[in-house]
């Protein structure tokens, strides 16, 4: 005898789907998103914050303003506290008692900062922009901000072999604070650079 099978008459199926309106399959839930991209800058706690740093170095630049235009103007010379080839800060915790115009970044500072480099990741943010694709939150490495382009190792000499910190104005790099192309590359020969004028103060 051939097998049948049985049509469900319309009430049934009606009740089916009744039952499976009021208790739908639970969908797979979805992976929760990175703080960054969840949090406002304010929202963060200090841990999250502080992560948000790349660690470039390009916020420890001198910098100077342009009287005309009003154009903050970063150079390659850095501030004594930043090491050069670790581009971190020596005195971080207690930099202020070092160099007392050292601006701390904060959430309520960040939009009256426009000097700060449009590739730092508080800035990005803030502007709507997410983190960039070299930075170590997204590539899982602190070495990728430097193969970018984007950390000034390699790039700048210390305040410290100025003769008068006034004389930064000549080292004057505009380049660095703007976004790096995806093909840029470092182009600075830092051994002329430490060779052409300046001098270790001792």
């Amino acid at each position: 005898m051939p097998a049948t099978t049985r049509r469900p008459d319309a009430a049934a199926a009606a009740a089916y789907r009744e039952v499976m309106s009021r208790n739908p399959p639970s969908a797979a839930a979805a992976p929760p998103r990175p703080f960054w991209e969840a949090k406002r800058l304010d929202e963060m706690t200090t841990e999250e914050w502080e992560s948000l740093c790349d660690g470039c170095g390009r916020c420890c630049l001198i910098r100077f303003e342009d009287e005309e235009t009003g154009e903050v103007i970063p150079t390659r010379i850095a501030c004594r506290l930043l090491d050069t080839e670790t581009c971190q800060c020596t005195r971080y915790a207690h930099r202020k008692r070092y160099v007392p115009d050292c601006i701390k970044l904060t959430p309520g500072a960040v939009e009256h900062l426009t000097w700060m480099p449009k590739s730092c990741a508080y800035r990005r943010l803030y502007e709507g922009r997410g983190l960039a694709s070299w930075h170590p939150l997204i590539t899982g490495d602190p070495e990728s901000p430097h193969r970018a382009g984007v950390g000034v190792r390699g790039q700048v000499v210390s305040e410290t072999a100025l003769r008068d910190v006034e004389d930064a104005i000549d080292f004057a790099a505009e380049e660095l604070s703007e976004d790096p192309p995806e093909d840029w590359a470092p182009e600075v020969d830092v051994v002329n650079l430490q060779h052409s004028g300046l001098r270790r103060s001792r």
